[in-house]
């Protein structure tokens, strides 16, 4: 091994979990025998430099990774999956050692710079519809459109992070962990829906907080209707005039909202606008254009972390690369890219040997968001 720590069997386990692999496929990717891996797993037999060299291809970490200190799972119940119960046991345990190591990788960022703190008002099993409009007072939005809600969102304290491309069935999800509020989000979806995502999951923060048990039907309702009152506030929406409105009109009012077609009507049924026949007509139109899952002709852009994007910034300029980043977690620059909305990009990824210093003052940072400009 490539590290002067001893293999921690914990962190095998930890990988392959991160990985979605079973430990019987594990073994074949390697050419060993299911009870070799289960023994590493247990620590009862440690595995040559050569066997982690292999077992770090197939789980696409670096060999230093199995070196690592332990790292403690997220529990379960504290992270607002959106269907618990059809999620297997699999899909969980990648979720929580996704959401666990990009704690691990903010962490490190925070000890280099200093970020918003925390600043959600606990609106604990309030009417999701009243929480939104709370919300939007205590952070001072005024009655229109959230025009960047991610950066907003990490003004106030949010921790936002992406999540690779084959969690699809996991979704995104949300957490707080030692008082801190993360977010985890699906950028494979369109711009729309990402908002939409970091709405449903900030209204998990806000009315379920910390200590709440965030799962079920009722709680995901209430997400929603959180989500949605706070993207389309009533009063804006009722001003517009929209009433029983043609596709082609919820199509072209979406933009002012930044949301989806469905997501509109959706609104507009649950305000009283829309018939339930109108309502249904209108979901079986928008299926039949595309907009099911997608959002045809849309222009929006896709939201992203100001944070994580001025953090590589910074970090760059003082002379450090992608892939000095992702060693001091073990991982390689594509692990650790998929944390950030892909905002490393290929210039960032080098070779370079100069060091961050310890020593360096934590740069303050701010965030674009409607009332606050990049300083």
């Amino acid at each position: 091994m490539t590290t002067d720590r001893e293999f921690v069997p914990s962190r095998l386990v930890f990988a392959r979990r991160r990985a979605g692999i079973a430990r019987t496929h594990l073994a074949a990717a390697i050419g060993v025998s299911d009870k070799t891996v289960q023994r590493w797993e247990n620590g009862s037999e440690e595995p040559s430099a050569e066997r982690c060299a292999e077992l770090a291809r197939v789980l696409k970490v670096l060999p230093e990774f199995f070196g690592m200190a332990e790292m403690d799972l997220l529990e379960v119940e504290a992270v607002s999956f959106r269907a618990l119960t059809k999620m297997t046991a699999r899909e969980r345990d990648r979720a929580r050692t996704a959401g666990r190591q990009g704690v691990a990788i903010m962490d490190w960022i925070e000890q280099r710079f200093t970020l918003p703190s925390n600043d959600i008002p606990p609106l604990t099993d309030r009417d999701p519809e009243v929480a939104a409009e709370m919300l939007r007072a205590a952070w001072n939005l005024g009655p229109g459109p959230i025009r960047h809600l991610l950066a907003t969102m990490e003004l106030h304290g949010v921790r936002i992070m992406s999540i690779a491309s084959d969690f699809r069935d996991v979704d995104a999800f949300s957490f707080y962990h030692r008082g801190t509020p993360f977010v985890f989000l699906d950028t494979s979806k369109t711009a729309e829906r990402l908002r939409f995502d970091a709405a449903h999951e900030l209204g998990h923060l806000c009315i379920h907080c910390a200590h709440a048990v965030p799962h079920g039907r009722e709680a995901e309702a209430a997400a929603n209707q959180f989500a949605s009152a706070l993207l389309m506030p009533r009063n804006d929406v009722l001003a517009v005039g929209l009433r029983n409105p043609s596709v082609a009109q919820i199509i072209r009012a979406k933009a002012r909202w930044n949301v989806s077609a469905t997501a509109l009507a959706n609104r507009l049924h649950s305000l009283g606008l829309m018939t339930d026949w109108t309502y249904r007509a209108t979901l079986v139109e928008l299926s039949k254009r595309g907009f099911r899952s997608a959002e045809p002709g849309s222009v929006l852009a896709h939201e992203s972390s100001q944070v994580l994007g001025k953090v590589l910034a910074a970090l760059r300029g003082q002379g450090m690369t992608v892939r000095e980043i992702a060693k001091q977690f073990g991982l390689t620059p594509d692990g650790v890219n998929e944390y950030m909305f892909g905002l490393t990009m290929t210039q960032h990824v080098g070779s370079g040997t100069r060091k961050v210093s310890d020593e360096v003052p934590r740069p303050q940072l701010s965030v674009v968001s409607d009332h606050v400009s990049v300083r």
